[in-house]
């Protein structure tokens, strides 16, 4: 599975955050990645410069072999946080839709 990662200009996107990035993919998808191509990771800090609650915001795109993409989002006050919830989040969404397709 491919992970990429995009991020707009307010983000810096550090080494140790593109390790803990990949880390909590690899961790919350493994057992769908016989049937994920890639996962698009965009990060985004809403406010800028200036911090405010819940502002830090992940999405992440699973793209899932045959099928269309599916996606979760999460906002959080830090960027890993929002990390873990995007993740945790689009682990029971791929769960849900997949488990639905296999069952029809």
């Amino acid at each position: 599975m491919q992970i990429l990662v995009n991020s707009n200009h307010s983000v810096s996107v550090t080494s140790n955050l593109e390790e803990h990035l990949k880390a909590t993919v690899e961790s919350e998808l493994e057992r769908f990645d016989d049937q994920l191509t890639r996962v698009e990771v965009h990060l985004n800090d809403e406010n800028s410069g200036k911090s405010g609650p819940q502002d830090k915001r992940c999405q992440m795109e699973a793209r899932v072999k045959g099928h269309e993409p599916i996606s979760a989002t999460h906002k959080a006050d830090s960027m890993t946080l929002a990390i873990d919830g995007a993740a945790e989040k689009l682990n029971h969404a791929l769960a849900h839709a997949l488990d639905k397709l296999n069952h029809h």
